[in-house]
């Protein structure tokens, strides 16, 4: 029988060397790479492709690691979470967030860790078929990591650039505009709400917290998954439909801007609520479109976006959250809730459409606007 490849990424030197060593007297798995950050991890995992990866769960708490999951869902790699001893829980329920999630405690003994690897590695997932032709495989570079260059021989044909129309205004400049705002546990969340966008959906802006320099994975990925076309935002544009541009992992504010209704643009500027780019940014630059908007605030740690949903809402937007049974952390949404700010607050399966069907009446008088 061929041992079962496994990756360990610990960032402390000794507890990743003790793990290392543990696994490797395991007959059925090998160590074949370790690494202790989570870009180095990502590097090993695309280059390797293991089974399993033993990964600490300080690195697992970071926004990065959920664009890193999705990058690799289809290749049915699981993650065992290795819990640090003395840590207070940051996400207490971040192993919801997937079947190919586990975790094992600090005082897991070698037998412990082995049955839990025998036990997530035994079966296949069935992981979600992607709504657009998948990419080439990884082990022909289609999974470029952060910061890695990608030779130009390989690389595919740029679209047309975005401009930002002036004289006239773009087509359907007066339509309506979606706007989503998430965090811990987005990822997952914006996939199932844009899941069910149709190739022609309103011009859509999405900001979601991660670290820096993954927004690009963040975005292909996306794309891959949807029938609406999906790329970061690098600069101004416009709002098009049938295309969804996002804020993440970029060192600016995506706003509309304010000078032409038609399109957006990166506002360099100080973190809002904490963050560079904010949600509360994004939803407050397009509260002068008032019921043009409909907007939504999915699962999140902290309070981003909450202020900025309240000022739509008066403004005249649709406004929605997520409720707290569905969200992987609810932070952001609770806040919402708590000021007011949405009028529905709904399962994350229910956003989308009700984002849709909010679409087909926006610009006419709303029901309610509240002061």
């Amino acid at each position: 029988m061929q041992a079962r490849k496994v990756v360990v990424a610990i960032p402390d030197r000794q507890e990743r060397a003790r793990l290392c060593t543990l696994v490797e007297r395991m007959p059925e798995f090998s160590v074949i790479a370790s690494a202790g950050d989570l870009m180095n991890t990502y590097n090993a995992v695309e280059d390797k492709l293991p089974k399993a990866v033993l990964i600490a769960d300080v690195l697992a708490d970071l926004p990065e690691f959920e664009v890193m999951r999705g990058l690799f869902s289809t290749l049915d790699i699981r993650w065992l979470v290795v819990a640090t001893p003395n840590r207070p829980t940051v996400r207490p329920n971040f192993l919801n967030r997937g079947s190919d999630l586990f975790a094992v405690s600090a005082e897991a003994s070698e037998a412990d860790i082995a049955r839990q690897l025998l036990s997530l590695t035994r079966t296949a997932l069935f992981p979600r078929p992607p709504a657009k032709p998948p990419v080439p495989h990884p082990r022909h570079a289609a999974l470029r990591s952060p910061g890695r260059e990608t030779p130009a021989s390989q690389r595919p044909a740029p679209p047309p650039p975005q401009t930002l129309a002036r004289h006239p205004p773009a087509p359907g400049s007066r339509g309506p505009v979606i706007l989503i705002g998430s965090s811990t546990g987005g990822v997952d969340a914006l996939l199932t709400v844009l899941s069910g966008f149709p190739p022609d959906c309103p011009p859509t802006l999405i900001v979601q917290h991660t670290g820096f320099g993954f927004g690009g994975s963040l975005a292909g990925l996306l794309d891959r998954q949807c029938r609406a076309r999906v790329h970061l935002a690098t600069g101004a544009g416009r709002l098009a439909p049938g295309v969804v541009t996002i804020g993440a992992g970029i060192k600016a504010h995506l706003v509309i801007d304010p000078d032409h209704a038609a399109g957006f643009r990166l506002e360099q500027g100080d973190p809002v609520s904490g963050h560079v780019p904010s949600v509360d940014m994004l939803f407050r630059s397009a509260a002068r479109l008032g019921g043009r908007i409909s907007a939504a605030l999915l699962t999140g740690m902290g309070r981003d976006g909450a202020e900025g949903l309240l000022a739509l809402r008066k403004a005249g937007a649709t406004t929605m959250a997520q409720d707290e049974a569905t969200s992987v952390v609810y932070g952001m949404p609770r806040a919402a809730a708590d000021l007011g700010a949405a009028q529905d607050i709904l399962p994350l399966h229910r956003i989308g459409p009700a984002l849709l069907r909010s679409t087909a009446g926006a610009g006419a008088p709303r029901r309610e606007t509240i002061r």
